[in-house]
Formats: structure tokens, sequence, C-alpha cells
């Protein structure tokens, strides 16, 4: 019987097996353990094939109980049937995309999003015959003109990155639904706090959880949500692929979770303050932030998420280098971080961060100009955020 120990053997054998198994009851614990084991051990035959029939623990690529903790909560987070837990959310995003197309499928994407996934796009799915085509999605007329008779799937995020446009989820979802294709939402930027596509019509929601959803930039992890049908499609893959999420990730994921309705909160309030701050500022051109009158999706993002309208925030200076590095260099509390979504402020730059790998031309078509600072707004307190970006922006653009 597996704990067994046999006093008999050799002092070898002993340390091998002391201490292996928990002979006192350990259930219900007030904090989830971490269940690193590689595999769980079985009695006999009769007890795997139970163990198989319940979809119970054997072997960590195919199910782990920290693992069963993530894809439970993400569920319920993002109001849907079934989730998997990926080990990044690029591995979400490819998950979500391969096991629902093939060779001859037409992908219709919104033309701003994260470049990587862009680069999925054109340097994976292109090599096996799935081409993609790009649409302005806060323009319906645009995504039906560029709808072909095989496309398959529409992709947008909830909030486009680096530009923070705001598509209507609900129109696009009916656009194509008409069109028998599916809608996949990538919903990193708002979370199932704030706003769920679920609800308003998307097939299957993917997310970096290592941004916003976990917010302490210690994990890198994904996860995609759905119908049961389409997500065990995805689990399938998933097993011969291995891209599904460690014990330790998917702890502290879970962990971070935990307090995300208090952050998200607190930091689309903040990012709130400093888009109206930086609106108000001489040196700034242009804010991309759905809380402010002048965005132009304004009423659809208070319609999706109001009245918290998310942390993300971009916004355009004089692209001039050395301006843009005194400005970097002056900041106090908020830093580059080449990340998003945790509980302190930082920035990027998208023409060497996000964008890095698309051509300047196609960078620039899309609205990403030179001078586009990205901001992840934190918890710390606002005052102290608004005066930090105002301060070192009176400092680098100032003086002339």
């Amino acid at each position: 019987m597996v704990g067994k120990i046999d006093k008999q053997w050799k002092f070898g054998t002993k340390i091998l097996n002391e201490g292996a198994y928990f002979n006192l009851e350990t259930t219900n614990p007030e904090a989830l353990p971490i269940h690193m084991s590689t595999a769980h051990n079985v009695n006999d035959l009769e007890d795997l094939e139970r163990r198989y029939s319940v979809g119970g623990y054997c072997y960590n690529r195919n199910r782990n109980p920290n693992r069963t903790a993530l894809n439970e909560l993400m569920t319920s987070l993002e109001g849907g049937e079934a989730s998997v837990s990926c080990s990044s959310g690029m591995a979400a995003i490819s998950s979500a995309l391969i096991a629902n197309t093939k060779a001859g499928d037409h992908i219709l994407s919104d033309r701003t999003l994260y470049g990587e996934s862009i680069e999925i796009f054109e340097d994976v799915l292109k090599k096996y015959n799935v081409e993609t085509s790009y649409a302005d999605f806060t323009d319906l007329e645009d995504i039906k003109s560029k709808i072909q008779p095989n496309t398959v799937i529409l992709y947008t995020e909830t909030v486009s990155n680096p530009l923070i446009a705001v598509p209507d989820l609900e129109a696009v979802a009916g656009i194509a639904h008409s069109h028998n294709a599916m809608f996949i939402v990538d919903n990193t930027f708002m979370t199932g706090a704030q706003v769920q596509p679920l609800k308003f019509g998307a097939d299957l929601v993917v997310n970096s959880l290592t941004k916003f959803a976990n917010g302490h930039s210690d994990a890198v992890c994904g996860a995609v949500t759905g119908s049961s049908q389409i997500i065990q499609k995805i689990y399938n893959l998933q097993v011969l692929l291995g891209t599904q999420s460690d014990p330790f990730s998917s702890w502290l994921v879970c962990r971070g979770i935990r307090t995300l309705d208090l952050r998200v909160k607190r930091q689309s309030k903040n990012a709130a303050a400093l888009a109206a701050a930086l609106e108000s500022s001489p040196y700034v051109k242009k804010v991309n932030h759905p809380s402010l009158k002048t965005h132009k999706q304004h009423d659809i993002a208070e319609k999706e998420f109001g009245p918290y309208y998310g942390g993300m925030l971009s916004f355009e200076v004089d692209p001039d280098r050395d301006k843009m590095n005194l400005f970097m260099r002056n900041m106090n509390l908020a830093h580059y971080a080449m990340t998003l979504g945790g509980y302190r402020t930082t920035l990027a730059y998208p023409p060497l961060s996000s964008h890095s790998n698309i051509p300047e031309e196609e960078r620039l078509a899309m609205g990403i100009s030179n001078g586009l600072i990205r901001v992840s707004v934190g918890i710390e307190e606002e005052e102290d955020i608004v005066n930090d970006f105002l301060n070192s922006l009176e400092v680098a653009y100032g003086k002339e």
C-alpha cells in the first residue's frame, strides 16, 4: 500500500520513503498548499481507473491541484463554463488560436494589438496557411468590409495595447456570429473584475495573468476561458504541447487574484486622476484613457466597464530622445518596466518594447508614434503619482 514503511529496509531506502506521505488529516487548510509533485501515486489498477474516471491527479502535465484551483477561479472571474491555465499570456493566446484554426482559415484581427500577438499571426500561423488581415475594431463598417467567406475568428482586446481604444464588444460579437465566426477577446488590461466579455457575446476570453490579475510582478501565467466544449479542445492541445501553468505560478496567481477587486478599483481611480492631470499639461500632446470625455469611445467604455475605466493609459509627448530620457530619469515613483499591471506604477515605451518588432511604417500607421509612453498605474497615493509625472515633465520639457 502507498505510504507503508517496512522497518527492515536499509538506511538509504528509508530516507527516500519516511515522511513522504501525510499520516494525519490534512483536509481544508486555510491557505491552499503548493502541490509541486510531478505525479500522484495509486494503490492498484482499480485505483488508477477510478482516478481516471473522476479526472483526478496522476501526472502534472495533465492535471495539478493548483492549476485546477486557478482554472476554477478564472472561470468564476470571467463568468465562463471552464478555463485552462497556461504558462504565459502568449501560451494562452497561441493555444486558443491554434486549437480553433486549420489550414485555409482566415482570422480578422484588430489592427492595434500587443505586438507579439501580431507576431503569432504573421510568423507562426501564416506558415500553416492560416491568413490574418486587420481592421479598425472601433469601426464596425471596416470590420464588415474585411470579413471573408473563410473567416473563422475575430480577435481583439478589451482595451487595445497601447492606444487604449475600446471596441463595442456586443456589436463585434454580433458581426462575428452572423458570419459563423468565433469572437476571441484579450481581457488582460481590464480583467473580469471590471468587464466580462463573455457576457457581451465573446466565445473565448484570454488573459495574461502575469499582469493585473496577479498584480505582484512575480509570476508569469495565462488563461483561456469559455464554454466547456471549446475549452476541452484547447486542453487537449495543451496536454500535447505542454503549455500548462506550473504549480507555484498557479498558486501565486490565485493568491494575487484574491485582492484583485480592491486593487483594480484603486488603480482605475488613480489612472483617471493621472489622465486628467496629463491632459491639462502643456507638455502633453494627447492622452488616451477611457475615463476622459475626449476619448472617442468614452460612451462605449462607460457601458462596458464604467465607472472603473482601468489602470492603463498612454500619452504623447515631443519624441525628442534626450527629453524623453530626462523625463524617465527624473521619475522618482514610477520606473520603466517590461511588464505592467503590478501594484506599483510603471511606464514603457512601445516602439522599443511591445511593438519593437513591428516595422516603423506599420507602427506609425497604427497610430503608435515615436513620442508615445504607456503607463500602468499602481495603487500608490493618487497625489504622489500625479506629482511625479507633472514634476518630471516640467523638468524635461519646461526649459526650452
